[in-house]
């Protein structure tokens, strides 16, 4: 994080599991890497310009803290196996429960487990592979109020769990001692999941009790670059495919009565540029980086369920080797969303967003 993520090129610490799996063949030995990012959003909706007014609304103060813990074991000179888990994809929004967007929706949280054994083979002293599988865990919570005339106040709350299961391939290649190249890709994860559908109040005319979803996540792809062009300082670029056009609806059945609510999305495949720079000064590593992210929501479907827009992030980052075991990396980000005016939407709620986030991360390594 301290380097905007642009780590695909050098992938030199147990990370590589979720960077590129072939850097995890250069770790020696047995190693181990923990730690947690705590995330701070703040959301503000002015609108909805259906009902003539451009009242702002802020989103319910949310802190979200996805975890990393990855473990490897150096088989054998070239061979290295490892295991990781960690949250790479998640989501969470919340408003008032009185506001003007409540019949749309309230809250929704979305988690994700994925654990990742991976094996890394280096080829040649410059050359390397990795693959591994991804058995991912899934968890989300949609709230809103029900749109009935004739009960508007019901409390609707969908809370559904499921799994899934795909792969993870990557390769090195260390031209020099200043100059190394990797590629990764992971592959889509479709995530089938069950769980019930209360109302409050209950009447006997509403779908209560169990329901079933789905939803793919999307395959993503890295391209990295990193270079040298002095001792001890590596700047790295990245090239970040994301495969969103996998969203392309949210529909969930009722096995009440077998009706099926469904909310497109119709998102489309984007892409995620990242820079990253590493100065080594002994036992210190000072780090910076840049990335641009751009948002596979349409306009069209820019919705209070996930307010997306692109986004450009700037992030710090300190690394110090405690003593030749143990090491501790802490890095900070500041994500500014572009202001996004959504406008003709299909669920007919035009506005404006404002979106920022503040991310503070803490990661310990212990190697033997």
């Amino acid at each position: 994080m301290g380097q905007g993520g642009a780590f695909a090129a050098r992938a030199s610490d147990l990370s590589a599991m979720y960077f590129n799996p072939a850097g995890l063949a250069y770790q020696d030995g047995i190693q181990f890497y923990v730690g947690a990012t705590v995330i701070l959003p703040s959301t503000s909706f002015y609108g909805p310009v259906q009902l003539n007014t451009n009242q702002q609304t802020k989103m319910v103060s949310q802190t979200f803290t996805p975890i990393n813990v990855y473990a490897s074991c150096q088989i054998t000179d070239d061979l290295v196996a490892g295991i990781g888990v960690n949250n790479p994809y998640g989501l969470g929004t919340e408003w008032p429960a009185d506001w003007s967007g409540r019949f749309i929706s309230t809250k929704v949280d979305l988690q994700t487990f994925f654990f990742t054994p991976t094996l890394a083979y280096k080829l040649t002293d410059k050359f390397s592979i990795g693959v591994g599988m991804n058995y991912a865990t899934g968890k989300v919570t949609l709230k809103s109020v029900l749109s009935d005339p004739f009960d508007p106040h019901a409390n609707v709350t969908i809370e559904a769990n499921g799994t899934g299961m795909g792969w993870n391939a990557g390769a090195m290649y260390k031209a020099s001692q200043d100059l190394s190249i990797g590629v990764s890709y992971r592959s889509q994860v479709k995530i089938d999941a069950n769980g019930t559908a209360t109302f409050d109040p209950m009447r006997s005319v509403y779908p209560a009790g169990d329901v079933s979803s789905s939803l793919t996540l999307p395959a993503t792809g890295f391209l990295g670059v990193a270079y040298s062009p002095v001792r001890n300082l590596t700047f790295e670029g990245d090239y970040q495919y994301v495969g969103w056009s996998s969203y392309k609806e949210l529909a969930v059945t009722f096995k009440k009565d077998n009706s099926v609510e469904v909310s497109p999305k119709n998102y489309v495949d984007t892409y995620i540029i990242r820079f990253g720079a590493e100065y080594a000064m002994g036992d210190w590593q000072l780090r910076a980086g840049y990335l641009y992210d751009h948002t596979p929501a349409p306009t069209m479907y820019v919705e209070p369920l996930l307010p997306d827009a692109s986004r450009n992030e700037v992030s710090v980052g300190l690394g110090y080797s405690l003593t030749k075991h143990i090491s501790v990396d802490l890095a900070y980000m500041f994500i500014k969303f572009d202001q996004r005016q959504a406008v003709g939407t299909a669920i007919n709620f035009d506005g404006t967003y404002n979106s920022t986030a503040n991310l503070f991360a803490l990661d310990f390594g212990y190697s033997f």
